[in-house]
């Protein structure tokens, strides 16, 4: 469980409640248990492992339907130097479509939450917060990572001293300058891998920042901004879809 939990249920029990319509956002049931439990109309979004529903283990079930749905989702978890150039290759073929849906919608919804979950502009500063974090800080060791515009995880540690402005407006096509140079640099890192690179670690960044102070794999890094473009595109296009509607 993440150190950032802002309220410790661990070990709660819930007798005769009624959670309908309720909202669990950014919360950790490992270990809890469900018996007696009446699920209908029931959206969950999350990391399934080993999840037993009525006897089953649904989580090989979601895996195998994801891959079914989305074919080169099976490649985006590399192990080596080549995996990674694939796997990056597969999200810049990816985004493209998605950022000319956005473009028909009118500026303003571009800005417009869904379900309080980040808008289409913060989405993309996110990602540019990814990259620079894992890559530009944790990889590379440049001694200032960060862009302004970079959005950081509303769970992240107040002590890591990331410079950021969550009220900033900027227009899509300032952010997609910002991400075309953010993902040159993920592309030129990744077409000069090597295995021996892939399998051994950072130099220790300094504190304060995000992620933490520390040295860390570079799979791990790598990963961690694959999986964070792939996710957040998926998020992004079901968002734009009621976006669209209210257009």
């Amino acid at each position: 469980m993440a150190d950032f939990v802002r309220q410790d249920l661990s070990d709660a029990r819930f007798e005769q409640v009624d959670f309908s319509r309720a909202w669990f956002r950014n919360v950790y049931f490992t270990g809890a248990t469900m018996r007696g439990a009446w699920l209908e109309d029931v959206d969950i979004d999350g990391e399934i492992r080993n999840v037993r529903i009525n006897g089953v283990n649904i989580a090989p079930l979601i895996e195998a339907e994801l891959n079914r749905r989305y074919p080169e989702r099976t490649k985006l978890d590399p192990v080596d130097a080549d995996g990674f150039r694939e796997a990056w290759a597969i999200i810049e073929r990816a985004w493209p479509p998605t950022v000319e849906r956005a473009r028909r919608l009118p500026p303003d919804l571009l800005h417009e939450r869904v379900e309080d979950e980040w808008s289409f502009i913060e989405t993309l500063r996110h990602l540019v917060f990814a990259t620079d974090a894992w890559v530009r800080r944790a990889v590379l060791g440049h001694p200032e990572p960060y862009s302004p515009l970079g959005l950081p995880h509303d769970e992240m540690e107040p002590d890591a001293n990331v410079p950021n402005d969550p009220d900033a407006r900027p227009s899509l096509d300032e952010v997609l300058d910002l991400r075309r140079d953010r993902m040159r640099t993920v592309h030129d890192l990744i077409a000069g891998l090597t295995d021996d690179v892939v399998g051994g670690a950072t130099d220790p960044v300094p504190s304060p920042g995000y992620p933490p102070a520390g040295s860390y794999p570079v799979r791990r890094c790598l990963r961690a901004v694959v999986n964070e473009e792939w996710l957040h595109r998926l998020y992004a296009e079901r968002d734009l879809a009621i976006l669209e509607q209210r257009g």
